[in-house]
């Protein structure tokens, strides 16, 4: 396990984290680190996941609303699980 932190979540009520390092691989046991108060907790990586992309830090339904930086940042359009990749193939904006 590294020491540096792969996955960065602002908030505790946050479902979604970001990827910080280049080529993480499915089965990573990342280090995540909460930016509100610092503390750390430990999220298998179930998909490769690009650097600037999310991964659920929770089991997710289809139609829930996506929480990253304590903010609404869209809709479910599909069910996603713990430790996956989130993008726009399961993730969209409610703006349209």
């Amino acid at each position: 396990m590294s020491n540096i932190p792969q996955l960065l979540v602002h908030d505790h009520e946050d479902n979604v984290g970001v990827v910080v390092v280049e080529d993480l691989k499915a089965g990573t046991d990342m280090l995540c680190v909460v930016t509100h108060d610092n503390s750390t907790f430990n999220l298998k990586a179930e998909d490769d996941v690009p650097i600037g992309h999310k991964v659920a830090l929770k089991d997710i339904n289809e139609g829930d609303t996506a929480i990253k930086y304590g903010e609404d940042i869209g809709k479910f359009v599909a069910s996603v699980k713990k430790g996956h990749h989130v993008h726009t193939h399961n993730l969209k904006t409610k703006r349209w």
